[in-house]
This record gives structure tokens, sequence and C-alpha cells, in this order.
């Protein structure tokens, strides 16, 4: 079993392939964690021949047309029998016919459709089965190297895989779409049954196993780790002009009064912060207070609206002790308390801590607070990905 490692960042097993975005499907994503059967599935039937050209705006329901798919690119036997995808170029077209003939157009930018032919370096191809082993090979190889560098599918979307072919083949696969995802839901369940070797993401002093990133899945609720670590993307992604109290700082507070945390902040200096966030979790649930050093204000951001103002108070005594302590004599006084009603909002039970990070990430990137609730399932994914990755990836 391997955990790849490379200053602080976790690391593909397959750095060769590169990563996609996101995308903007907010809804359609794959549930669970994992693919399985590996069997290709059957080909639709050979169409009668004709001498008529199929126009890609045509084709309503691909799953049942005969239409055969080419890749732009070639793929060709390395040493020891690999496969090295994509070397040789080739022109991706769509057709009706098995005999050679008829009009043919280059892909090209904008909106105009393709068609013609299918040509694969210079020949058709033998028939829809092998364009669509060619496409199913693509599609497994892309699923293998995403769960190689995230440990799991929870991340992923459809528009990943969607993204993944049309930049691979420069075509548009939207109508192709129930072939596309039936292949990806048999290989998901394939990949997830089959030994997976061990997983980790170290940062810093932060280490998360794929238990903890596992919380970002459905509707969990987030572990400290992930809280911790992600606290630290958004101070490292703002060059420390905020801090990210550690989550067990308030609970150490409460129980064991200012002498039980002075220490932790031996080597910060908590008032040269622009901003610093204070999370805090209130048996089951996750609230966050901020502190302005500017504007010397103490403000709660809470996603159900139940905390009570005393927490927001607990962290003003808190820093008036620190001011104390630290002899900085202009913040033991003249700080006020809010409350800001208006903030995003959860509707369910499980999602405060998600709430905390996505406030705190755009409080620290001086944006608005907008989002909402049918963003949650997104925004849960792109947390996971971006502590794989060890920083953020929306500064929006």
């Amino acid at each position: 079993m391997r955990s790849w490692k490379n200053e602080g960042r976790f690391v593909s097993p397959d750095a060769g392939c590169s990563d996609d975005t996101l995308g903007e499907e907010k809804s359609e994503t794959f549930g669970g964690s994992g693919f399985s059967s590996g069997l290709i599935p059957e080909p639709p039937p050979p169409p009668p021949k004709t001498e008529t050209s199929a126009r890609l705006s045509g084709m309503t329901d691909p799953s049942k047309s005969s239409h055969a798919v080419k890749p732009v690119l070639s793929a060709e036997r390395g040493a020891g029998g690999s496969s090295r995808l994509f070397k040789e170029p080739r022109t991706l077209v769509l057709t009706q016919s098995g005999e050679a003939g008829g009009p043919s157009e280059r892909p090209t930018a904008g909106p105009r459709r393709r068609e013609a032919t299918s040509v694969i370096g210079g020949k058709r191809a033998a028939s829809s089965q092998a364009d669509l082993k060619i496409l199913v090979k693509d599609i497994r190889e892309y699923l293998d190297h995403f769960y190689g560098r995230y440990g799991s599918f929870i991340p992923l979307q459809k528009s990943d895989v969607s993204t993944r072919l049309k930049k691979r083949f420069g075509i548009d696969f939207s109508e192709w779409k129930n072939v596309v995802f039936s292949e990806v839901a048999k290989y998901q369940t394939v990949v997830v049954q089959a030994p997976a070797p061990s997983f980790q993401v170290v940062y810093g002093k932060h280490t998360l196993a794929l238990d903890d990133l596992s919380t970002l899945a459905d509707q969990n609720w987030l572990n400290d780790q992930v809280m911790n670590m992600y606290g630290e993307l958004i101070v490292d992604s703002v060059d420390g002009k905020v801090h990210f109290l550690n989550s067990f700082f308030h609970r150490q507070l409460m129980t064991k009064g200012y002498d039980g945390v002075k220490r932790w902040t031996k080597k910060v200096d908590l008032f040269s912060k622009s901003l610093v966030f204070v999370p805090v979790h209130l048996e089951v649930h996750w609230c966050l207070v901020t502190a302005d050093n500017v504007k010397k204000m103490i403000c709660l951001y809470d996603s159900q609206g139940t905390a009570l103002q005393k927490v927001a108070r607990n962290i003003l005594k808190y820093l008036t002790a620190e001011a104390k302590e630290k002899k900085q004599s202009a913040f033991e006084s003249g700080w006020a308390v809010s409350y800001d009603e208006k903030i995003p909002q959860q509707t369910n039970e499980n999602d405060c801590g998600v709430f905390v990070l996505e406030y705190s990430r755009l409080l620290a990137l001086g944006k608005p607070l907008q989002f909402s609730q049918k963003d949650i399932p997104k925004i849960r994914k792109r947390i996971y990905r971006e502590l794989c990755d060890c920083k953020l990836h929306e500064h929006r």
C-alpha cells in the first residue's frame, strides 16, 4: 500500500493526466464513493448502409444510434505493452455508412456542427464497436486517475466526465450522455469494490485519512480534522493576513479559562491579523465568531440563527485578556459585538460545518456571502478537492 506525498501535497500516481475543472453543473453528481463490472457495454447493431451523411445535430438518442465515435488522437503500444494514448492526430467525425466516401469536414471552432464520415489515419473504422471501445477506454482511464488522486469518487461530478471527453475528442457528448454515464456508473462500482491502497493527505501538521474526507460526502457532519486543515488552507491563501484558531480552542477556553489557552498563541500575534476566525462547536452545531482587528468588531455567524450572543462575548473577554497579556493596550477596550442575521442559512440539520468553512473562506478573500443551501453539494465536493490538492481553487 502506498501514499504519495510531495512537499506537503498529495501527488497522483498518474501525474501525466491533467485535472479537469468542476464545470458548471450543480445538481448532477455521482452518489456514493465507488465503480464495478468492467464489462464493455454491448454496442448497437450496425445500421443498414446508406449514402446519407449524418449531422451531429440530428442525433436525438445516441444510445440507440449506430453513429461511431472516433478519437481525435490515436493510441499506440509502448514498451512492455503499455498503451500511450493520443500521440498521432486523428479526425473525429460521425457516420452512418460503412463505406468510404461522402463529404467530410475537419473540426472547427464555433457553434457549427460536424458532418460526414469517420476517418482514422485516412482509413474508415471497421465498426462502431471499435469506436465504443476507444470511448470506454478513455472514460476508464480518467476514472482510474481520478480515484488515485482523490481516494474516492465523492468529489466527482458528471460535468467532470463531460468536460474531459469534450477536451479529449473535441466534440460535445451531451447527446451521448446515456451511453457515457451508464459506463461511468458501471465502472465506478468495479473500482470501489476492488481492494484500495491506503490513502492520506498530509499538509504541514495536518493529516487526513479517507475517513476524515468522507465526512464531506452527502450530508455527513464535518469533523475537526477537516475543519482545521481547511482553516489552514484559508490562512495560506491570503499569505497569513488572517488567523484561524483550532476548532478545540473554544472548548478549552470554556473549560479552563484564559490560562488554559494563552499558550496557544505563543508564536502568533493575533492583533497583527486583519481577521481572526474562531470556529465554535456547540455540542451538535457549528457556528463562527470573527474578530475584525481593524474595526474592533466581534461578529457572530450562525447558519441556524440559534447561537447565543454570549458565544461572541466569550471571545471578546478572551481578546481583552490576550491584549493585556501581550501588552497591546490599544485592544484592551473599544470593542463592539454584532450579530448579522442576513447571512446564508441552512435548511437542514447537517450542513453547519460546511457553512462555517464557506463563511470563513469568503470573508478571508473579502467576498460577499453569496451562496445558499442548494450550493452546498457542490461546495462539499470543492472542499474535498481543495483538501487533497492542498490549496483553494476558487478566489471568486
